[in-house]
């Protein structure tokens, strides 16, 4: 006999009451949900890059800026945060040469053509970007960054490079470089990229994030890098790199330029190459871009601020979720807790939405100039939580 669609209806209405009820879901339903992360905070309208005396360059991509050498176009569609723009660093398939490039000169760079703070001498710097690949990425292009030491006017010859590129698996690592003759002021290289004159200081340890691995694609990665010059006549010079806040690799008691002194480090390049070419069309993106002679950070955000997270993928859809905030990337001091968030993919971080813990017990916003992590996770309409994700996204205060 035929059920009545009445019947029909109310047998479906107890199976989902006892589904949601046992928090179990449906026969053939998967039980998987993807672990999301925070995309980007929307940030302070003046970051403090724009007026440190530390600072060489920032270019947060609003407006073409003079670089000493630049290709590509600035994406409008894609950036951190709600304004502004990010240079295209993606590639098209089989591409070696990606999209765009950044060039900056500064200090003793030999050329006087768009250098910054002409005529000064860096032993140290810092340098700073958000990295982002496009949701679903696959491979490792080999090329990131470097920071380098040009010492000639038209072959470009180089004295050291600190090299981020990528390294085993999906890993991003550091490769210095050396172009000078042992503990001498003797300059090898004869050209840019003098391969046959380096001397290669070590590649690995690796970083253990997996920066372009799939999982970690489709929200914005905080990389920042320093290198420091040896003290001629001595193997201590410095490289070091850090991603999210974490200290992923470093390269210690480094002979990066023996005993020469005329040229300090005077240019970083943002770079998009992949050596065998990529294995598929795929885009990615660097923002906030900041060099200077003192540690950089994150970026700066006011003290109630607005999170957002990255798209729901997958079957079903997004019915809800959370973020807690801590003070350390490990989550030991956590100091807000959200609420169900419902379905929305922002929220801003205040009382109606969640509760002040820790150190933050009772308050209603969070401290000036200290540094805050995030870790989310998320539900779906069949009641299935995700993982949470590893605490990342730092961000400082105003």
């Amino acid at each position: 006999m035929p059920i009545s669609t009445n019947t029909f209806l109310l047998i479906i209405t107890l199976i989902t009451i006892h589904v949601a009820d046992n928090n179990q879901p449906l026969s053939g339903v998967s039980t998987v949900v993807e672990t999301p992360h925070i995309d980007f905070i929307e940030m302070s309208a003046v970051q403090p890059h724009e007026s440190n005396p530390d600072v060489i360059w920032y270019d947060d991509f609003r407006l073409e800026k003079a670089y000493l050498e630049s290709s590509g176009k600035i994406d409008y569609e894609v950036k951190f945060g709600i304004t502004g723009g990010s240079m295209e660093a993606g590639f098209e398939k089989d591409m070696i040469e990606g999209k765009g490039n950044r060039k900056v000169a500064f200090g003793d760079f030999p050329s006087n053509r768009n250098v910054l703070r002409a005529g000064e001498h860096f032993d140290e710097i810092y340098w700073r970007i958000y990295v982002k690949h496009e949701y679903g990425w696959e491979g490792a292009p080999a090329k990131m960054s470097r920071a380098t030491s040009i010492v000639s006017a038209r072959s470009w010859r180089q004295a050291m490079i600190a090299h981020v590129w990528s390294g085993e698996g999906n890993s991003l690592t550091l490769d210095p470089v050396r172009g000078v003759d042992e503990q001498s002021a003797k300059v090898k290289t004869q050209h840019y990229n003098d391969f046959k004159n380096f001397h290669w200081l070590g590649n690995s340890p690796c970083s253990e994030f997996q920066i372009s691995s799939t999982e970690e694609s489709g929200y914005w990665v905080l990389v920042e890098s320093m290198v420091r010059l040896n003290t001629p006549g001595k193997n201590d010079g410095l490289n070091r790199l850090w991603i999210d806040g974490r200290l992923e690799a470093e390269r210690t008691n480094l002979n990066l330029r023996g005993t020469y002194t005329e040229h300090g480090i005077n240019a970083v390049f943002l770079e998009a190459y992949w050596n065998d070419g990529a294995i598929k069309t795929e885009n990615r993106w660097f923002d906030n871009f900041v060099i200077s002679t003192q540690a950089i950070g994150p970026v700066v955000c006011p003290a109630n601020p607005v999170i957002h997270k990255t798209p729901y993928h997958g079957r079903d859809s997004l019915s809800a979720w959370e973020i807690e905030l801590a003070t350390d990337y490990s989550g030991n001091s956590i100091v807000f807790q959200s609420k169900e968030i419902r379905p929305q993919e922002a929220i801003k971080i205040a009382s109606e939405n969640g509760t002040f813990s820790g150190m933050l017990q009772k308050k209603s916003k969070l401290t000036s100039g200290e540094t805050y992590f995030c870790r989310v996770r998320q539900k779906n309409y069949n009641n299935i939580w995700s993982d949470w994700s590893r605490w990342h996204q730092p961000f400082t205060v105003e």
